[in-house]
């Protein structure tokens, strides 16, 4: 089974957190393997073209920028 790398980009804000422990919590709940960072430099989130804070990469791809996706919603977009 391959490991799934999901990556939150924001600065540390209460959005950017919650989007973390919602990504944290679909993880969980879909009993994969996953690592989950988080990156709060602006440069290399300025450099993924992410201009909209808290985003939300999945395996190098951004899937979402400037909102707090809930854990189902995270859920929908994990591969399979």
């Amino acid at each position: 089974m391959n490991t799934i790398n999901l990556e939150i980009l924001g600065t540390g804000c209460k959005k950017c957190q919650q989007l973390e422990a919602n990504a944290k919590s679909a993880v969980t709940a879909q009993v994969i393997t996953a690592q989950v960072s988080h990156i709060t430099d602006p440069i290399e989130i300025a450099k993924r073209g992410v201009m909209s804070t808290p985003a939300l990469v999945i395996n190098g791809k951004v899937v979402s920028k400037g909102r707090v996706l809930s854990p189902e919603q995270i859920q929908s977009l994990l591969p399979q």
